[in-house]
């Protein structure tokens, strides 16, 4: 019988219609825009072979695991609308699932660019070889793998939780904590199990972004050349930005019991990092690379030229039959 209950969602944040549906544009502006842009990110990256890198591979795994973990969005779009917010019992089993996984891709995707920035300023002579298009995808696929196996045993042990007295969330979307406060069940096992993942993940990343950007602003600060420090100091920042703007809300959300969680302020530190931050990734990685810039105006001038062709041959033809009808209408008379 638990499988077939309903969860009703609450949204604190959405209690005034005009709220709502202001909300409800500006999130679906902000998520259609930023769909669009990570779309065109990976496109971009996949056609253009300047961007053929183990940097930019990344980048394009790390947009389309934004694409993925931000898919909440569209049903909180709809919740905005609907009376009813509830969701079932199953569909709420594959969210926690699917962006479990997806918000755990990024997290340690960001540390595997962090190692990529060491490598690449590092140790150059070994870049090619110690970052070859192989061991791109083998570190892609250990991210891929153990973040699903992560993400089912947490889903399997969330699953397993009773809830008798509510199945109301106060939440916009299934998430671990609400549900852990919710349940009826000893979370006990759920707590140990997401707080010695969360920790040995987390603190796996931090310490490899830490170390390796420790040695890349020791390897900067020695760069003769002012153009090459001003190249290495863009990338990385770009990159610490993400960082930083990612990890902490995580660490505000996650390493703390459930008991003292505050639902409320629980919500605002979920939109932040499944609706901003997703957003705002794209940005932060393209408006200060030149690279991306360049093979961007590339791309759209190609176009534009192509169509420019195409519009001027249609009219030289255009012409020449208007010149060949008038001709006979002459010849005619």
């Amino acid at each position: 019988m638990k499988y077939l209950m309903t969860f009703y969602l609450q949204l604190d944040v959405t209690k005034t219609t005009n709220l709502r549906q202001g909300l409800f544009v500006l999130f679906l502006l902000v998520y259609g825009i930023a769909v669009i842009a990570k779309l065109g990110m990976i496109l971009l990256i996949s056609v253009e072979p300047r961007l053929h890198t183990p940097m930019y591979y990344f980048l394009s795994n790390l947009s389309f695991s934004d694409i993925c973990y931000s898919s909440v969005s569209p049903k909180m779009l709809a919740d905005f609308l609907s009376q009813q917010k509830k969701i079932a019992y199953s569909l709420c089993a594959v969210q926690i699932s699917f962006w479990g996984t997806f918000a755990d891709v990024e997290c340690v995707m960001l540390s595997v660019m962090a190692y990529y920035h060491y490598i690449a300023i590092c140790n150059p002579f070994l870049h090619t070889t110690a970052m070859s298009g192989r061991v791109c995808t083998q570190l892609a696929a250990i991210v891929y793998i153990q973040s699903l196996v992560y993400s089912a045993i947490v889903t399997y042990c969330t699953i397993r939780l009773s809830f008798y007295n509510s199945n109301i969330i106060n939440h916009f979307f299934c998430d671990f904590p609400p549900l852990l406060a919710l349940s009826t069940s000893d979370t006990t096992i759920n707590e140990i199990v997401m707080f010695t993942y969360s920790s040995c993940a987390l603190g796996f990343s931090i310490v490899t972004i830490l170390l390796s950007y420790s040695y890349v602003i020791n390897t900067i600060l020695r760069m003769k050349s002012a153009k090459g420090r001003h190249k290495a100091f863009s990338t990385c920042a770009s990159h610490l930005t993400a960082v930083a703007m990612f990890y902490g809300t995580l660490l505000f959300m996650y390493f703390q019991p459930s008991s003292s969680h505050s639902m409320d302020t629980d919500q605002v530190a979920s939109v932040f990092y499944t609706v901003v931050i997703p957003r705002f990734n794209p940005l932060i990685y393209s408006l200060r690379n030149k690279d991306v810039k360049d093979a961007l105006k590339k791309s759209v001038g190609t176009k534009l030229c192509s169509d420019g062709s195409h519009v001027f041959t249609q009219s030289v033809h255009l012409k020449i039959m208007r010149a060949k009808v008038q001709s006979i209408h002459n010849y005619q008379l």
